[in-house]
């Protein structure tokens, strides 16, 4: 295999490609599978109709895929940002309700953990809509309920 990896390969399509998603491993933990030089973290899903795989790209060869490096880097920093924000998202103040649960009101949401049998539950609130949503699993921590709120308010967020 050359230093160019797939790029050089005939039958690898080198345009054309769609992403179908990215998944952040936290820390540079693969490589990029088309230049199969690149070591990644922030790992962009590319498919394309005339290749029988998936692969899965850095960056760079992602934009370079789908002819759209804003795009590529777009995906990308917003998946960085929300890293972030889900890193600080222990540190915030949360408020204590009178009855004794940590309660949060930020980007539309009320949230609220609370203790529940052995372990944490919660509940997420959408203020326009008044609408709850339950926390479909019991988490050991408190830390844990308030990650696992975290996560289903960005996943309610995404389904507006």
């Amino acid at each position: 295999m050359s230093s160019f990896g797939k790029w050089s390969l005939q039958g690898v399509p080198q345009k054309g490609w769609a992403c179908i998603g990215l998944e952040d491993l936290g820390e540079p933990a693969t490589q990029c599978e088309m230049c199969e030089n690149q070591d990644i973290r922030y790992v962009h899903q590319m498919q394309h109709p005339d290749y029988p795989h998936i692969l899965e790209c850095g960056c760079v060869c992602a934009g370079k895929m789908e002819e759209n490096y804003a795009a590529a880097s777009k995906r990308e920093s917003e998946s960085k940002n929300l890293a972030q924000r889900r890193a600080r998202w222990l540190t915030r103040k949360w408020k204590v309700s009178q009855s004794g649960n940590h309660y949060l009101k930020t980007d539309g949401f009320h949230i609220v953990v609370f203790p529940k049998d052995s372990g944490w539950s919660g509940t997420i609130t959408r203020l326009s809509t008044d609408v709850t949503t339950q926390a479909r699993r019991l988490y050991d921590t408190q830390d844990k309920a308030k990650l696992g709120a975290f996560d289903g308010m960005v996943w309610l967020k995404a389904t507006e």
